[in-house]
């Protein structure tokens, strides 16, 4: 198992970063053409908006995923970290996007939404937490921020995908099986973290 490990990071470490972004901006210029052609059903902006916020969130769970799966199986994606949380603010934004522009377009219309619709409340938090993260993901940011500062900062992502799931479970209105498996998923890998982080001595 050592040995597949050594192989699998060894195989890891020869890919660059740089086609996960090319390949990562590509599903919504692809859902948006389907969506010009009648290739996302009888209510395309509503599909779209929902494929958008579901890669986001999966995108999301990814990011999240990196340590536990070095942690637990050895296998070290971290170098593509960054890639999947900007990836993910990428989708997440234009989920938004599609909802503010296409969607709802009026602005007064869109700020009651916000307030009344505690699904939206905590989907807007959800990303609002996401940009500073987002702004911050380069290596000047470490550097004045200090590495500790920035990875405490960069724990919102923690919140950001509860919230996100949360938002995703409210928006079904009802029980389905699907957005409470993402909740799930978000809340066993939090678990996860926090189970594994080593005590400290008592004083």
């Amino acid at each position: 198992m050592t040995d597949l490990v050594q192989n699998v990071n060894g195989a890891l470490r020869r890919v660059p970063t740089w086609p996960v972004y090319l390949i990562g901006a590509l599903p919504p210029l692809w859902w948006f053409y389907q969506g010009l052609t009648g290739g996302l059903g009888p209510e395309p902006i509503k599909t779209f908006e929902h494929l958008l916020g579901e890669l986001g969130l999966q995108m999301l769970i990814a990011t999240l995923a990196v340590t536990p799966l070095r942690r637990f199986t050895g296998v070290t994606l971290l170098k593509f970290r960054r890639a999947l949380g900007l990836l993910a603010f990428y989708y997440i934004t234009c989920h938004l996007l599609v909802w503010l522009v296409l969607d709802v377009q009026i602005l007064s219309e869109i700020w009651k939404d916000i307030l009344k619709r505690p699904y939206i409340t905590i989907g807007m938090a959800g990303f609002l937490l996401l940009v500073p993260l987002a702004l911050t993901s380069n290596n000047l940011s470490v550097r004045r921020l200090s590495a500790p500062r920035w990875r405490r900062l960069h724990q919102l992502s923690y919140l950001a995908a509860v919230l996100g799931a949360v938002h995703f479970v409210m928006l079904a209105k009802t029980w389905r099986a699907e957005p409470l498996v993402y909740l799930a998923i978000v809340l066993v890998l939090l678990l996860a973290r926090v189970r594994a982080r080593p005590k400290r001595a008592p004083a």
